[in-house]
């Protein structure tokens, strides 16, 4: 009997600002669906996707979840993302999986600044979203000043599918609008219109589309992120969710079940099981996965899978097989780690992220749990590799931060899922080094300064901003120990980590980058050779010894420069404010690249360097009377002006 066909998956995202309601609308979509019986609640603990102690306590999601329902012909994977700006790495790794979007507004506060952040990222990839306005039922709550705002500070790009009324009561309803309302198809026609000269034609002349056609085309441009339909309701007592739900199965595509052809997929998640094990979270772009089956991950790492597990019926269960467009749950890759592609998709393949601007060093209070800290912070890193575990000369465990609440977020897991308290130092700018010219050195074997049984030689010369580390081989074959090493490419991948090793800490402490090595000269002592090469053949250990030595001399010889990390800021405040933004910007030594003023708002663009950030962050909600938006980004390194500083331990 041939298997029964793969349901169509749709991957949906949903997206908010910190407290906007997008948990509760995820257990009041399961709900509907009836997944659940009743809806959890935040504030009690009881939903289903934050799942982690201190997501509970604060009520706010940390790391995106999987949970799953059936929507007619379809399985959504619901997918529920973070909303703090810390986690932001945590959002893009989804935002790169999701084939459509929900981003979730509070009816009372309306437009926030994560909200203009994610819309953003959004539009970036260009995910189909559509947008839902939560908490109609609160006092306070102006669905018409929200729409304001979206087409004020979002998009211009959206249509209102109904009418809120009751606002402010639990008696708060949403009436979507009928396709034979005139008046709305006039809106919709106009909507359309902006992005389809056709029908902006037939308008103009006055030939109407029939309510069939115009819903086609609303599908259509929605699928392209043309479009953004706008629904509004209440997550906490149901009003609208109906509504959002038919319109996520109307509007938003869902990946058509593909089974032929390689498989490829991306990890967006990695967890530990009850055991130890590892456990990836995997949206699969094509082919079929099935249990004992290979996958080659990047660097050379492969992984045997040893069992799959599927969302369905409100639980995940074994499968024998994982098809394109679902999202599985992989046991049995032990190498593998966040943001892993496999295949040859063009969705598999890694997605960059911005680095982290801080570093803290932390430490257990109970000394004797030290090796216990080290071990859990490696499957931490597992988890986020952003977070870049690594110990100081000092023995002092550090990590790579995007914000504060994220150190608290490490600190409660090591609490809760490893029993192990910590105390962190304050977290400091984490500085990058470049190299002011090229260097050289080399060490060769039997020679006074070289008690090693190989000859290394490397050249350092400095490379493009953004290109990170490079490693080539400049010698000839023959010169290479091939006998220690499967291959020439195995050589320079262990070489690759060994450099690697040697410049994560540079002449003032900070990570060399930018860099290009070469290895310039290359040999080794043998048993059969003239007097002066002869000896014991070297080890694996001569080289991984050897390396940091060379690495250090060519290192001095090309002398370095500390640089570090700047943003883009772009700041969006009241016009009256915006001169006084400009002093303390310039007082800082900021350079403004961009200045655009409408009647109430001004939008600021400017480099900041990031020890400056939480400065500007604490001083915007007084400056700007807390109407002040700041988006940061990430955008490349600069040298330090003055003395630079040396990393600490």
């Amino acid at each position: 009997m041939p298997p029964r066909p793969s349901p169509r998956s749709l991957n949906l995202g949903i997206l908010a600002h910190v407290d906007a309601g997008k948990t509760t609308l995820t257990e009041r979509l399961l709900h509907l669906a009836g997944v659940i019986d009743e809806p959890g609640s935040v504030d009690a603990g009881t939903t289903r996707t934050d799942s982690l102690a201190l997501e509970r306590r604060r009520g706010i999601t940390i790391k995106a979840a999987v949970v799953g329902f059936p929507l007619g012909d379809a399985v959504v994977n619901v997918i529920d993302t973070p909303g703090h700006p810390d986690f932001i790495a945590e959002v893009e790794r989804v935002l790169g999986v999701l084939d459509g979007a929900v981003l979730v507004l509070s009816a009372v506060e309306g437009v926030q600044p994560q909200t203009r952040i994610l819309m953003r990222a959004l539009q970036r990839l260009r995910v189909p979203t559509l947008l839902f306005v939560n908490k109609i039922d609160r006092a306070g709550a102006d669905v018409d000043a929200v729409l304001d705002a979206i087409r004020s500070r979002l998009t211009p790009d959206v249509l209102p599918m109904g009418t809120a009324a009751g606002l402010g009561s639990r008696a708060a309803t949403f009436a979507a609008y009928s396709p034979d309302d005139r008046a709305f198809r006039e809106r919709e026609t106009v909507a359309l219109a902006e992005h389809d000269d056709v029908l902006l034609a037939a308008y103009v002349d006055g030939r109407d589309r029939t309510p069939e056609e115009l819903r086609a085309l609303a599908a259509a441009q929605t699928r392209a992120a043309e479009l953004h339909p706008v629904f509004a309701g209440s997550a906490a007592t149901g009003a609208g969710v109906p509504d959002l739900m038919e319109a996520i199965a109307t509007f938003l595509p869902g990946a058509p079940p593909d089974t032929g052809g390689e498989p490829s997929g991306r990890v967006f998640k990695v967890e530990r099981g009850d055991a130890g094990e590892k456990v990836a979270y995997v949206r699969l772009f094509s082919g079929t996965v099935e249990a004992r089956q290979r996958l080659d991950l990047p660097d050379g790492r492969s992984g045997k899978v040893a069992g799959i597990e599927v969302f369905r019926d409100g639980r995940w269960v074994r499968a024998d097989e994982a098809h394109a467009g679902q999202v599985a749950r992989l046991l049995g890759l032990g190498a593998v780690r966040v943001g892993d592609g496999f295949g040859s998709s063009i969705r598999a393949e890694a997605h960059h992220f911005p680095p982290p601007t801080l570093e803290a060093s932390l430490e257990a209070c109970d000394p004797a749990q030290g090796p216990a800290l080290r071990v859990a912070l490696a499957q931490l890193a597992d988890q986020d590799p952003l977070i870049a575990a690594r110990s100081g000369e000092d023995g002092r465990p550090t990590v790579s931060l995007y914000g504060r609440v994220q150190q608290e977020v490490i600190a409660s897991t090591l609490a809760e899922d490893h029993g192990i308290e910590v105390a962190f130092s304050e977290a400091s700018v984490l500085h990058v080094e470049r190299l002011r010219r090229a260097g050289t050195a080399v060490e060769r074997f039997n020679t006074p300064t070289n008690p090693w049984g190989a000859t290394i030689g490397l050249r350092l010369t400095p490379a493009a901003p953004g290109s990170g580390l490079v490693f080539d081989v400049g010698v000839p074959m023959r010169d290479l120990p091939l006998y220690l090493f499967k291959s020439v490419e195995h050589f320079t991948s262990v070489m690759s980590e060994h450099v690697a090793q040697a410049l994560s800490c540079g002449l003032r402490g900070w990570e060399v980058t930018d860099c290009r090595v070469t290895l310039t000269e290359a040999g080794y002592r043998s048993g059969d050779g003239p007097p002066a090469q002869r000896g014991p053949l070297p080890t694996a250990l001569d080289y991984r010894s050897l390396t940091p030595v060379v690495v250090r001399q060519a290192l001095v010889r090309a002398s370095t420069e500390v640089c570090e990390p700047v943003l883009h800021v772009s700041l969006e405040v009241p016009t009256d404010d915006a001169p006084q933004l400009l002093r303390l910007l310039g007082r800082w030594g900021s350079e403004v690249t961009g200045q655009t003023a409408t009647a109430d708002l001004t939008r600021i663009d400017a480099r900041l360097v990031a020890a400056r950030l939480h400065d500007l962050q604490h001083q915007l909600p007084d400056l700007t009377g807390g109407e002040g938006v700041l988006d940061a980004r990430f955008d490349g390194y600069q040298p330090v002006r003055g003395e630079a500083p040396v990393r600490r331990g």
